[in-house]
């Protein structure tokens, strides 16, 4: 039994990472999937390869600070499909810097896509699953929206927001059956990642150090987070909203 069998699903970010990843197994779960990220050619790719694989997929490219994309995107969805029963809110982006060093306008950018990208995609998407009878929400948060890292703090400050946000909706939605749950990764074997790694002085001694934190000794693979993203989207999770869920190899319990 296909888990999300007649659903519609939005995923942001889904070009690349955790999102692409999402993106394909919702769709070889059963779920109409929309692949939206401002990344046209990769983006592209991901829906054709879901199309490929029997499923069905529309790209939508989107900035998801931008007010007016992200309500474009909502309505590509239900252009395209007649509903939006899923929306995973996983577009982000990462600027490493203390307080002092962050520039503002990455301080701001920090916060309009990790955090008003979230605000957005809920007030669009919601609506239109209120019309239906309800829906999923999920957001990705991060470990850093639970405990601190060094040179974090744009990051930090909005994925941390993202986990009350989280617990703020759920509260205001769960007498009209939507559930907005967040998922917390550690460290994940993405090119975000990769970069990050790459470009510190010693990439070597910062993989040791990033390792180091993990119980587990090793990175996320994106398709472990999107396992834990397909839970909280179908009905296996009905009765779990509010919920921040550390997917960090053990992280956390440190």
């Amino acid at each position: 039994m296909k888990r999300l069998k007649g659903k519609v699903a939005v995923i942001t970010g889904a070009a690349s990472g955790i999102g692409h990843a999402s993106a394909l197994l919702f769709a070889r779960e059963g779920a109409a999937v929309v692949v939206a990220d401002l990344n046209p050619e990769t983006g592209e790719e991901a829906a054709e390869r879901i199309r490929g694989e029997g499923g069905k997929a529309v790209f939508v490219s989107v900035d998801v600070a931008d007010s007016g994309q992200v309500e474009r995107m909502v309505r590509g969805a239900v252009e395209a499909f007649g509903r939006v029963d899923v929306l995973f809110n996983n577009a982000g982006v990462n600027f490493p810097a203390t307080v002092v060093d962050v520039g503002e306008k990455a301080w701001q950018r920090s916060l309009d896509v990790n955090l008003k990208g979230v605000m957005l995609g809920c007030r669009h998407a919601i609506p239109e699953m209120l019309k239906t009878g309800g829906g999923s929400i999920i957001n990705t948060a991060s470990m850093l929206g639970l405990v601190a890292s060094p040179r974090q703090a744009p990051y930090s400050a909005a994925k941390g927001a993202v986990v009350m946000l989280t617990r703020q909706m759920a509260i205001d939605y769960a007498q009209r059956n939507i559930r907005v749950n967040c998922l917390c990764p550690s460290e994940v074997n993405t090119e975000m990642n990769r970069r990050f790694i790459e470009q510190s002085p010693d990439p070597a001694a910062e993989l040791r150090r990033v390792l180091a934190r993990i119980p587990m000794d090793r990175m996320a693979e994106p398709e472990e987070i999107a396992a834990a993203a397909l839970f909280l989207a179908s009905d296996d999770s009905s009765y779990i909203t509010g919920v921040v869920l550390p997917v960090d190899g053990g992280l956390t319990a440190m």
